[in-house]
């Protein structure tokens, strides 16, 4: 009987000291993606029948100062040939069990990143939202942009856009989806 508490003492040490190092190494890559990330993420918007590819995409990540893996930030795609030129979102983030989830505020919709490598200057691997397919990424650290600069949402000057639409309660505005998908090749 007490080999049998020993050899169970050993065991219950084993998966508690699993469940330890987890944490550190949710801590440990929310750290290394604190920061300002910039690539293509391959993000398209379709909206009145059109699909709209961004140029490219910048995500920062500001670590929360009283939580261990998880803050704020935001998400910028940019635009060449579309009726707006960006689209800025607030983002919510965590790390969790070594997956990244994202919360875009703007659009309301749910990201996870997995299977990445990040480094000081190298962020890559495959993101999947709630709409469209998983898809490949590579981002590389850049300077922070002022915050200040951007109107959160969509930029809703472009032609076609009835501003009523916005202001009668209701908020049925078609307004475009964010989605991830490789650019035909032409």
């Amino acid at each position: 009987m007490k080999k049998f508490t020993s050899i169970l003492a050993t065991i219950m040490l084993a998966v508690m000291s699993l469940t330890f190092v987890s944490c550190d190494d949710d801590s440990y890559i929310a750290d290394s993606l604190w920061g300002v990330w910039e690539g293509d993420m391959y993000v398209t918007s379709q909206w009145n029948g059109q699909t709209y590819y961004s140029s490219y995409s910048v995500l920062a990540f500001d670590k929360d100062p009283y939580e261990y893996a998880s803050g704020s930030g935001y998400w910028i795609d940019y635009y060449s040939n579309a009726p707006w030129d960006y689209f800025a979102s607030h983002i919510r983030w965590q790390v969790n069990n070594r997956n990244i989830e994202i919360y875009s505020i703007e659009d309301d919709t749910y990201f996870t990143i997995y299977d990445y490598s990040l480094s000081r200057s190298w962020f890559s691997g495959t993101i999947i939202g709630e709409y469209g397919d998983p898809m490949q990424f590579s981002l590389r650290k850049t300077s922070s942009p002022n915050w200040g600069d951007y109107d959160w949402g969509w930029d809703y000057s472009y032609p076609g856009y009835a501003p009523s639409t916005r202001a009668d309660g209701n908020n049925n505005a078609d307004k475009p989806v964010r989605k991830f998908m490789k650019k035909p090749t032409e």
